[in-house]
Parts: structure tokens; C-alpha cells; sequence
């Protein structure tokens, strides 16, 4: 699943093309990809055609249009969501869910293979911490690339957690953006066991963990994001290749590119986690 620095390289080349353009036409090819626009795609057509698009913003792994009035679609790229820039002209795209057309001739694709992503129009609201989101996704919270990101707030409240490490990076209530991939390659970088207790957190682990957080997200950045297949692309159907590099995810068997020891897999929440067994080993009893 695209995580924060796919969902920016998106937000990025979608802003370059609709902020200031009014969306002059929607056509929804596919139901399931409005479903969490309850009122259905006709409401969901009526509610965007003719509106301003004043802004491209994100949270975390989420996107959202900012409208003219106050509204806002968000859009959320699921496993394989894609926004793609073309004209009438251009070819449509495999799984295609969703066209709009703007008003200089632009339109603007969203195709989904797999159909987890989608679009929403969506009320704007306040949350506590005074910015303006998409009412759905309120419970979100700030990712580590915020201007505001409170990093002292981020530890107190990831010490008061009775969990291991990397299950409290991937709780986007906790921290948003952060996904199985930029948190292995963080906890390498550290390095940490993700099973570590978050109790036991040392404030320089911490502070270290989050500046290696940061770091590899603004490093896949420059890289355009990572793409392990066609499913992630940019607006113009290019591939990121942060991929090549990746220190431990998806490199099973490899050394280590500190001290030269296989990489493991291993079973986490359904899905897998890497470490080096060397410089991330199982912490001593007590210290879970």
C-alpha cells in the first residue's frame, strides 16, 4: 500500500495540474469507488461539477482536494489507486473508476485495479488541534513531515503505549504515513527490534527513531517513492525507484549493508517484518 512519500509525489503532480481549474464534468465508471460517498455517485457527480479546486493537501497516507466553499474531496489510494494526467484524447487507462474533466482541457484519471481506494466529497472540520480536515478522517493523526509535527508529544504519548515499536509507528492515530516499509527501513537505520516495548524507549531512541523516520521519508521522496510493480505511479505513469535503496525490506537472505549479516523475515500482524538479527537483536527478557 502507498505510504506518505508515494501519497506526496501524487499530491505534488495532481496540485501542479487542478489548483485554480474548475472541474467542468465527473463521470463515475465504477460504484465501488464512491462507495464512502454514501449519497451515492449521482450526489457525488452534482456535489463536484462546477466547483474550484483551490488546493491539493494531504495526511498521512490520505489526499484531498480543497474546494471552493469549504469542501474538499478525499481521496485515499488504497493498493493501487492511481491519479494520471491526460486530455479527451489520451488513451484511458486499465481500471479506469473515475474521470474529471477540467476546465483547460485536462482530465484527470483515477483508475484502481483492486478497488480498495476511492474518492469521497466530504465536509471540512476544526480537529483539536486547530487544522482543517476532511470530517472523516479527524482521527488522523499529524505524520512526521507536518510543519507542526510535535516530536516532544509524540514521545510522551508513544511511552504511555504498552506495545512493540513498530506496531506504535504503523497506528495512525499515533503517527500517520508510516506504513511496513519506511518502518522497517527506520528501525534499521536506529536500530531497534521492532518487537522493542515502547515503555522502554530510551529518550535518544526515540529521538534517534524519529529523525531516521524522517529522514527515509524525505530520501524516497527524492526518489519518487518506491514502486515494486505497475500498481504505483506518479500522474505521468512513471515509477519511483527508492526501491533500490531499501536496506532491509524486501531484501530476505541479502547482507546487511552495516555488518554483512543475512536479512530475516519474519511474521508480523499478518503480513512480514525485516531486521538484521545482528544489529536489531530480540531484546533482553524485561525489556520487551
Amino acid at each position: 500500500m502507498p505510504e506518505l512519500p508515494e501519497v506526496e509525489v501524487v499530491r505534488r503532480g495532481l496540485a501542479h495540474h487542478v489548483v485554480g481549474r474548475t472541474i467542468t464534468g465527473v463521470t463515475v465508471l465504477d460504484p465501488r469507488s464512491v462507495r464512502r460517498h454514501l449519497a451515492g455517485p449521482h450526489d457525488f457527480v452534482a456535489r463536484l461539477t462546477g466547483r474550484s479546486v483551490v488546493d491539493v493537501r494531504r495526511r498521512g497516507k490520505y489526499l484531498w482536494l480543497s474546494l471552493d466553499g469549504g469542501e474538499a474531496v478525499l481521496c485515499h489510494l488504497g493498493m493501487s489507486g492511481q491519479f494520471l494526467v491526460g486530455d479527451p484524447d489520451t488513451e484511458a487507462p486499465r481500471h479506469l473508476r473515475i474521470v474529471l474533466d477540467l476546465d483547460d482541457g485536462v482530465r484527470i484519471h483515477f483508475a484502481d485495479q483492486r478497488i480498495f481506494g476511492g474518492m469521497a466529497f466530504s465536509e471540512v472540520t476544526v480537529d483539536q488541534e486547530g487544522a482543517e480536515l476532511p470530517s472523516q478522517i479527524e482521527h488522523i493523526a499529524r505524520d512526521p513531515l507536518d510543519p507542526v509535527f510535535d516530536a516532544a508529544a509524540f514521545a510522551t504519548r508513544l511511552r504511555k503505549r504498552q506495545t512493540g515499536v513498530k506496531r506504535a509507528l504503523l497506528d495512525q492515530t499515533l503517527i500517520s504515513g508510516i506504513g511496513n516499509i519506511y518502518a522497517d527501513e527506520s528501525l534499521w537505520r536506529t536500530p531497534l527490534h521492532y518487537a522493542r516495548n515502547t515503555r522502554h524507549l530510551r529518550t535518544r531512541e526515540i529521538d534517534g527513531l524519529l529523525g531516521h523516520v524522517v529522514a527515509v521519508m524525505h530520501q524516497a521522496l527524492d526518489e519518487g517513492g518506491t514502486s515494486f510493480d505497475t500498481l504505483y505511479v506518479n500522474v505521468n505513469g512513471e515509477s519511483g525507484y527508492f526501491e533500490r535503496s531499501l536496506a532491509v525490506y524486501g531484501q530476505e537472505g541479502l547482507p546487511c549493508r552495516r555488518c554483512g549479516t543475512p536479512i530475516r523475515r519474519e511474521p508480523f500482524m499478518n503480513r512480514s517484518s525485516y531486521r538484521c538479527p545482528t544489529c536489531q537483536p530480540r531484546p533482553r527478557s524485561g525489556k520487551w
